[in-house]
């Protein structure tokens, strides 16, 4: 393949480059037996990717995509037709062709490579069910749980969530294959688990986890700290020792209110593995047009210590974490039309999320966040490329 690399994307001109993707797919295992292959399977990954990156989401309209510019893909990945693939052998090799964690590590490493970091700390726990995957009538479908970096926009790993499990018995799958020194895990309440805080403290790692009502108990106790001491007359409790950040910032046209307090638990009132600290998160957004105040409180535990998770910081993990939704889910579900994609096969369904989940890692590393915008500049700047190169 002619090595081409599109420049001038985000503001300290990062490229992308063409040739070294089309080189780290090309180490990718191709699943498919020898007889009736057309395409490498290098090809028909980067032409997925490229039309994704151009604006296309689905079979039919990768194959049109590439049908357009077929004298220039063929010219550019020497392929020895003269055509591209048909919208069917999509559909094939996502199903059967590669298998999605071999895809996943071969995207992984390209970004890695080309541009570095995936060594943020914080990684989040968060599932998905893809919902063009559930069958008319049914309410099951495809489940994935993935290890995301928020600061980076990266997933660096997803494992599917069997029928017969939940995200609770998944989770240690997806962390047993991640190295977790010096990184802290974060996810909501359902992970609030003893087998999961071990496993997490024995490969390195620390944990942030939220308390709520599934562990009642756990919630009262923590909730204690932060109850003012009872004053009598003449005897009087010191309050314990606690620290605070907050922040205000304006979000969709509300004023929103985030204060975090933390308090340790030196006599280790808690019976919880390797917990250090406590913490109360309380959350006030405000609609200046109605002038409707929303107030949320939250509780939390972590198994970092002060010196290493003050405030502000465990303020700044956790608004991260919140953060998901918007930086990752919606990207993929509205932008990429995930969830309107209809798909029969479970890896093939994995292996659209792998992409999918690569094209806003890439997107983060090229310095955009707009990702409809970077598409949109992508097909212009591909476009004049392949031109110049066939």
């Amino acid at each position: 393949m002619k090595y081409i690399r599109i420049e001038e994307f985000g503001a300290d001109g990062v490229v992308f480059d063409l040739g070294e993707m089309y080189r780290q797919l090309q180490s990718i295992p191709d699943q498919r037996a020898a007889r009736g292959k057309r395409y490498t399977l290098a090809s028909v990954l980067l032409i997925m990717i490229l039309a994704k990156l151009s604006g296309e989401d689905h079979p039919y309209g990768i194959a049109e995509w590439a049908q357009a510019r077929r004298r220039s893909l063929v010219a550019v990945l020497g392929l020895e037709r003269s055509t591209v693939p048909a919208h069917n052998s999509y559909r094939r090799v996502s199903a059967t062709g590669v298998l999605s964690e071999a895809l996943q590590k071969g995207v992984g490493q390209y970004l890695y490579q080309s541009y570095g970091g995936q060594s943020s700390t914080l990684i989040v726990l968060d599932g998905k069910r893809l919902r063009g995957t559930i069958p008319e009538g049914s309410s099951q479908g495809v489940h994935l749980l993935a290890a995301y970096l928020p600061e980076e926009g990266i997933v660096l790993m997803q494992v599917e969530v069997g029928t017969k499990e939940n995200e609770i018995t998944a989770a240690p799958r997806l962390l047993s294959a991640l190295d977790l020194r010096g990184r802290v895990v974060c996810g909501d309440a359902m992970f609030t688990q003893r087998e999961l805080s071990v496993q997490i403290l024995a490969q390195g790692g620390d944990y942030i986890w939220f308390v709520k009502e599934n562990q009642p108990q756990l919630l009262a106790d923590v909730a204690q700290f932060f109850v003012p001491p009872r004053k009598a007359p003449g005897w009087h409790a010191a309050p314990l020792p606690q620290t605070t950040a907050g922040t205000t910032e304006k979000i969709r046209g509300r004023l929103e209110q985030r204060t975090l307090t933390v308090m340790e638990d030196k006599t280790e009132f808690l019976n919880w593995p390797g917990l250090q600290q406590v913490f109360k998160l309380a959350r006030k957004v405000t609609d200046p047009k109605t002038g409707e105040i929303r107030v949320e409180t939250v509780y939390g535990i972590t198994s970092r210590g002060p010196e290493r998770a003050s405030a502000a910081q465990l303020l700044a993990w956790t608004r991260s974490y919140w953060g998901i939704e918007n930086g990752l889910h919606y990207r993929r579900d509205k932008t990429l039309q995930e969830d309107a994609t209809l798909m029969s096969d479970r890896n093939q369904a994995q292996v659209l999320a792998v992409i999918n989940s690569f094209i806003v890692g890439l997107t983060q590393k090229l310095g955009l966040n707009n990702l409809a915008s970077v598409r949109r500049s992508f097909n212009a700047k591909l476009d004049a490329a392949l031109f110049t190169s066939s």
